[in-house]
This record gives structure tokens, sequence and C-alpha cells, in this order.
């Protein structure tokens, strides 16, 4: 299941490639019922373990489930087993293989809703966030509902990869969701919208410019997301924060050496 030559070529030419029917949609699918079950249990204050569960800003006056109101949840990928079993699984691991090598850890798990009338995230490129030494880092993003050119999907920069991590502006938008920065310093004419069924998976490059657009539709786009390093990573987060952001926790996936990202 290791990525074809040329998906490897695309990667690299382009900054992201798109593994089309990369999972089961049922196994997709299974994804939401279990994001749903951590939101519904936070909603009745149980306990969710390590989740941390994110509202969505653009609907913080809206009534009704828990789940119909919120933007992410986060760190799920080491103690719930279904988020895990994909995390570990040969349909993604092998791919992020071909582009990372055999010595990997996924650092950080997301679980996506983007709910009819949320905001998009403005572009961005993930290593802003990841204050890391070594090589970039791979981002996997799994659809698990369809992702249409109504509800939200993304859009990508091809070739952007290349670039430096750019500075970014605080989002100004009302209801933008906390955290999120913008890149205004450059064109952004060329990019493209990846369109997606559940179960593609779409596999990009930390220096990425990506966004994604306001859900204008009346469906969810859910989506699942896990970002891979390899291990011999050196992890700056306290240095740049002055802590260890809430979201990050670090799980190796294949071999179990000295971590210096624990350091």
């Amino acid at each position: 299941m290791s990525l074809t030559p040329e998906q490897v070529e695309a990667f690299y030419e382009d900054g992201f490639v798109v593994i089309r029917k990369c999972v089961p949609p049922d196994e997709a699918a299974s994804l939401l019922v279990a994001a749903n079950a951590i939101a519904d249990a936070a909603q009745r204050d149980d306990d969710t373990g390590d989740a941390l569960l994110q509202p969505e800003s653009a609907l913080a006056g809206e009534t009704g489930p828990l789940r119909t109101r919120l933007s992410k949840i986060f760190r799920i990928h080491r103690t719930e087993a279904t988020f895990r079993a994909v995390a570990t699984g040969p349909e993604l691991v092998t791919r992020v293989q071909s582009l990372m090598g055999d010595n990997l850890d996924c650092f950080l798990s997301q679980f996506i809703y983007k709910m009819p009338g949320a905001l998009g995230q403005p572009w961005h490129q993930d290593s802003f966030y990841f204050p890391f030494d070594g090589p970039h880092q791979v981002g996997a993003w799994l659809a698990v509902t369809q992702a249409h050119s109504d509800n939200g999907p993304l859009w990508v920069l091809p070739g952007s990869h290349t670039e430096p991590v750019h500075e970014a502006v605080k989002d100004t938008r009302e209801h933008a969701n906390h955290g999120y920065y913008e890149i205004v310093d450059h064109d952004m004419s060329a990019a493209v919208p990846v369109l997606m069924q559940p179960g593609d998976m779409l596999l990009f490059h930390s220096h990425l410019m990506h966004k994604s657009t306001d859900n204008v539709s009346k469906e969810l786009r859910a989506a699942m997301v896990y970002h891979f390093a390899t291990s011999d990573t050196i992890d700056r987060s306290e240095q740049k924060y002055g802590r260890k952001p809430p979201n990050q926790d670090w799980m190796p996936i294949l071999r179990y050496g000295q971590l210096t990202h624990r350091d």
C-alpha cells in the first residue's frame, strides 16, 4: 500500500497528493460516530480521557447538542481505539513511510467538524504552528464526509511547499476561531480546491499553503487529520509558546527509540 513512484513525485512537485478510496467509506463514517460519542460524553460531563474539545466561535449563540456546535476535537489518537486504529493502520502508515521513512511519530490528531455556518480557516502553513527542528512534517487529511464546493472544502496552492514559513497575522474576522492566523504576503491566485469523497485521503507537506472556505451549505463537512514527524524531531514548542500546546500529544508509531522531542 505504499505510494507509487508517480504519487511520490506528485507530492514533491506540488506539495500534496490525493489518494482516492484510501480507506473504506464505512471506516471513515465510524470516525464520525466515535467523535460524536466523545462530544455527547462531554455534554454529560462524563470522562473523555485526553480529548480536548474546541467550540466553533461562529456558532456560539446556537443551541442544541454540543456535537452540532464544535469546531474540533484534539488529542484522540492515543487513547481512543477507533482513531488509533486508523493512525496505525497500513493504509495510512505505509503511505506516509513512502515520504518520510520508517521511523514515524504521530504528534497531533484532530477531528474537524465544519458545521453549516462555520467559518473556514484562512491561508496558513502547518509549520507555522509547529516549531520543530528536523525535516518537514506530513499531514494526512481523511475525508469523513463528502467535501464539495459549498460545504467548506480545502484549497491548496500547488508548489507553495517550497516556500519558507511565512509570517502570519491574527485572523481578525468576527467570530474567527481561537488561534487562527493568516498569510497575507503571498499571491494565492493559482490555488485549487480539493474535492473529496468519504475515505479519500490528502497527504500534504507542512509548508504547503492551504485554507478552507466557509460552509455555506446545510451539510456537515467532517474530516480526520493526523500529523506525522520523524522520531528524531526536536520539539521547540516550549521555546516559542512558553509551554507545550495543549493539543499536542506525541505517539511513536513504529520504532521506539530515543525520542529527542521528549527532551
